[in-house]
């Protein structure tokens, strides 16, 4: 049937480790980076020329294959991929389709905070040992 498995199992775990799929712990976006993204849509918005639009395309792509980033945050950026582009006229829902992902986007991908130790219980005062 599958005669090729035992030796493909036996080439997977002789691999050598440096190989093998590393989780990256890559930073989180900083603030000026997203607000960079942000202004470069605005632009977009605003002017409809290529320039700021590629620009957002540009800052914004990288964002959808961060592993830290969170489902709402990619959701925004998608959203602004999608709509920042040049279209024949600039009018007023095409500039808002494009701010408003821009303005959630320092808010919803902003530095999240680490996640904190569990701190140990406090322990019960025993009034045998005072």
């Amino acid at each position: 049937m599958h005669s090729n498995l035992p030796a493909l199992i036996s080439v997977l775990v002789a691999m050598p480790a440096g190989l093998q799929a590393q989780p990256v712990d890559l930073p989180l976006p900083t603030r000026d980076a997203l607000r960079e993204i942000e202004l470069q849509a605005y632009a977009c918005s605003r002017e409809n020329i290529s320039e700021p639009c590629e620009r957002t395309q540009t800052l914004s792509n990288p964002l959808m294959d961060h592993p830290r980033l969170s489902a709402a945050c990619k959701d925004t950026v998608w959203e602004l991929l999608q709509v920042a582009t040049v279209v024949a006229s600039n009018n007023y829902k095409r500039r808002d389709s494009i701010d408003s992902p821009a303005r959630r986007l320092t808010v919803v991908c902003g530095a999240q905070k680490p996640a904190q130790p569990a701190s140990p219980a406090p322990r019960a005062i025993n009034p045998n040992q005072t």
